[in-house]
């Protein structure tokens, strides 16, 4: 029931947003990857293209379910933490036909630090991986939370921005993979509020 009324209330809200994308995103398919902090005007943007999203197996995944399910996602559900290998394989599975979104410093961070699965994700599809970075203008952040996360307020201007977009080689090893995260890490900055 309350991840019901949750899913609804968001729903709500992000129904006021004005959500603009600035950037050429990759063809489907392809993996987006963006941080937790800034996830719920990525998800509604990404809605319109009947994609796949991945969450955790929390009770806050279990709302964030919902609420993409409402937005016609198909919800796959792990982590790093847990399944992490079982939805790894249903993730590049998916990755070769649709849009697969994976906030890549989630469930519980550190925050701002990319973990492997949105990489070799892309890697073993043989798929672009997309960055994206999320702006506002006027939003609520919640400070005591690991990711400081970030509500868009009713009627925010969003912007989704194109950060980067990259193949991963096939022959990519073990050390290259760990190179280009720390490279993604430094590189993508933190979600931002418009001034």
């Amino acid at each position: 029931m309350k991840k019901t009324i949750a899913s609804i209330l968001i729903r709500i809200l992000a129904s006021t947003w004005c959500i603009t994308l600035r950037g050429k995103l990759p063809a489907q398919p392809a993996v987006i990857a963006f941080w937790h902090g800034g996830m719920l005007p990525v998800w509604k943007y990404f809605s319109r293209f009947k994609p796949v999203g991945v969450t955790s197996q929390s009770k806050d995944g279990d709302i964030l379910a919902a609420l993409l399910e409402s937005w016609n996602y198909t919800v796959l559900r792990g982590s790093s933490s847990k399944g992490g290998s079982e939805v790894l394989q249903q993730m590049v599975e998916h990755a070769q036909q649709h849009y697969v979104l994976v906030t890549p410093d989630g469930p519980r961070g550190p925050a701002l630090q990319f973990k492997p699965g949105a990489v070799v994700c892309a890697q073993r599809a043989g798929v672009a991986l997309c960055v994206v970075r999320v702006e506002c203008n006027r939003a609520k952040h919640l400070h005591k939370s690991w990711d400081n996360f970030m509500i868009p307020l009713p009627f925010a201007e969003v912007i989704i921005t194109v950060q980067q977009v990259l193949t991963i080689p096939t022959t990519a090893t073990r050390e290259d993979v760990d190179e280009i995260l720390v490279q993604l890490s430094e590189s993508t900055g933190t979600p931002l509020t418009l001034q």
